[in-house]
């Protein structure tokens, strides 16, 4: 879905605001900031960067950083091309056994190439062609990490992400980090003690795959290391049984990520 309908529908939810961070890319934050300026809506802009820590994948999330930073920007270039290259990979394994082509991808997309392409399109493209009812049956089998068409994507590490959305006068969180369903080994006190260390802000403790031990062992950890916790839906639209709004982030809890970070919400009265 477009930015525009992102604000329609946390508005209609009735939520305080929303947060846009697409992978790897800034592309959405213009369109957001029209459509929160338009509805007074708050916006809270930043993006969805995949790293590694010795074969975990860990999603983490930017918020309120200055977007023409050359290092983080250098970063999302790299990790969109490797993303894309492969991406198309796994769309030429698929087109073996499957009616799809990397057309068909793109097809699925708002903007084209310039949506950092993944797995989501790949599933989308699947249903629209009738070899799935939805994205979740598709990531259930063929595009799914165990899936023989599956390929991983080389990401940068934690520490190197920390670092570049720092120099970008940014908050970075760690996005599901109990989600044991995405990988076999879950990242261990002592990483988060160290990524704390390095300038870590927070952990995204209330989502629908950290399991409810593992948002108790969250909890006490960010009481522990001094992050703060959020809550968040992980919404992609539609395809996903994820709903807009299904974990939320406490106002005190938006109030400092925004006193932490370098530009401001939009949509607001300040702007």
């Amino acid at each position: 879905m477009s930015p525009r309908d992102l604000v329609d529908l946390g508005e209609e939810k009735g939520l305080g605001g929303v947060a846009i961070t697409d992978h790897d890319t800034t592309a959405g934050w213009a369109d957001a900031g029209v459509a929160a300026r338009a509805c007074h809506y708050p916006v809270m802009r930043g993006s969805e960067i995949t790293a590694d820590h010795h074969g975990i994948s860990v999603h983490m999330l930017a918020y309120l950083y200055i977007p023409d930073n050359p290092v983080l920007q250098a970063l999302f270039a790299a990790t969109r091309a490797r993303r894309i290259e492969r991406t198309k990979c796994m769309v030429e394994r698929l087109s073996h056994d499957f009616p799809i082509t990397w057309d068909d991808v793109v097809a699925q997309t708002k903007e084209g190439e310039d949506t950092t392409i993944g797995r989501p399109h790949i599933a989308d493209a699947l249903v629209a062609a009738g070899v799935y009812p939805d994205r979740s049956a598709a990531f259930a089998a063929a595009v799914g990490g165990k899936s023989k068409y599956f390929i991983p994507v080389t990401s940068p590490r934690v520490e190197s992400v920390i670092q570049a959305v720092k120099t970008a006068g940014g908050v970075v969180f760690i996005a599901h980090p109990g989600a044991s369903s995405r990988n076999r080994h879950l990242l261990s006190d002592e990483d988060f003690h160290a990524f704390a260390d390095l300038g870590l802000d927070g952990l995204e403790v209330h989502h629908r795959d950290n399991s409810p031990e593992q948002q108790a062992r969250l909890t006490r950890i960010a009481t522990e290391y001094n992050l703060l916790r959020s809550g968040g839906s992980d919404w992609h639209g539609a395809g996903k049984p994820n709903v807009l709004g299904e974990n939320t982030t406490d106002p005190q809890t938006v109030a400092e990520i925004v006193r932490r970070g370098t530009i401001e919400l939009v949509g607001t009265h300040l702007n």
